[in-house]
Order: C-alpha cells, then sequence, then structure tokens
C-alpha cells in the first residue's frame, strides 16, 4: 500500500495534482479542496495517501495530515460512503466541525454535499456517532470550533464560499469575543 509520498507538484487538476517523486515517478493524488487550494505546481509536497484498488481501477486520495487521513478511513467504513464522498464530506468544514455535525446527528449539514442524501447522512451519523464522540481530530478545542463555525457560516450567510471563509479564519484567537472574531475575519478577507 502506498501510504505517504514526498515529491514536488508537476501539474494541478480540479483537486487532483500529480507529484513527481525523487525516484522519477509520478502519482495522481485526489485530494480534498482545502489541501487543493494550498499547492502550487513546482513546490515540494508531503501527502499522506490511501489507496483504493477496484477491479478497473487504482486511486491514490491524499491528505496533509494524518488525523485527516484516519477519519477519512473512518467515513469510508459507512455503507453508502465512498472516497468521493468521503472527499466531498472534507468541503464541509474542519473534522471538527463535520464530527460535531455528526455527534449531534444534524442530517441537514450532513446533506450539503454533493451525493449524499437523507438516509446515507442518517446511517453516518447512526454508525459513527460512537466513534466520533469526544476525541480530538485535527486542531481546535470543542468551544473554539463552536465559535469559528459561526464566524463561517455568517461570512456564508453574507455571500462568501465556505473555502474563503475558512482562510478568513487561519490564525484567529479563539478567545476572543465572537464580534472581534468576525471582525477580524473580514479584514482577512
Amino acid at each position: 500500500m502506498i501510504a505517504y509520498l514526498k515529491g514536488i507538484i508537476i501539474q494541478k487538476e480540479k483537486n487532483c495534482f500529480v507529484v513527481m517523486t525523487e525516484s522519477g515517478v509520478g502519482y495522481e493524488i485526489h485530494v480534498p479542496s482545502s489541501f487543493f487550494l494550498k499547492l502550487k505546481e513546482g513546490q515540494e509536497c508531503v501527502s499522506y495517501t490511501y489507496l483504493k484498488v477496484s477491479e478497473n481501477n487504482m486511486e491514490l486520495f491524499g491528505f496533509e495530515t494524518a488525523q485527516e487521513k484516519q477519519f477519512f478511513e473512518l467515513l469510508i467504513t459507512v455503507s453508502g460512503i465512498g472516497p468521493r464522498t468521503a472527499m466531498n464530506i472534507f468541503g464541509l468544514g474542519s473534522i471538527d466541525e463535520i464530527r460535531q455535525a455528526i455527534s449531534r446527528g444534524d442530517v441537514s449539514y450532513l446533506t450539503q454535499v454533493s451525493g449524499m442524501g437523507k438516509k446515507t447522512a442518517e446511517r453516518l451519523c447512526v454508525e459513527l456517532k460512537n466513534k466520533v464522540g469526544q476525541e480530538t481530530w485535527g486542531h481546535g478545542e470543542e468551544a473554539a470550533s463552536g465559535k469559528l463555525g459561526e464566524i463561517i457560516e455568517g461570512l456564508m450567510t453574507m455571500g462568501y464560499s465556505r473555502e474563503q471563509a475558512r482562510a478568513a479564519i487561519v490564525g484567529l484567537d479563539n478567545s476572543l469575543p465572537i464580534e472581534e472574531l468576525l471582525r477580524q475575519a473580514l479584514q482577512h478577507i
């Protein structure tokens, strides 16, 4: 199995890039949009990968951190959630935001994912609720995630995309009042 790749990005396409390793082999890797937006051609990249082997195809899915890969592997254990749908789930927000939505059974939040219906979202919540419970995935505290999630939702209400909103909150001090966090996020956009 290919679990980790390091090399130079030689080509980028929609949520996919080709990385050339030192041995001269190029690997095509599908990644979440949040990771894809950080990458530039010619830059060195490190990616934790998951290799999906099917009867007619082999695909690599890449992640910025080992925690993201672990969460992806947990998502695809749910019947009806394949690697593509799991990658689309990453577009909803941070791992903590998604984990909290699953914990509270927020089906309406999860059905925003392309290709996920109400029944699949319900199954996801039922099967993973206890597995994502109180564990910390990614890098945020429980309360900070809630505040930052509110900021993201507020910015999206103002017309900004989820990616723009997520980029605007990077590096904000979570201990500040929500009004100050929103003001600083608007300055970052």
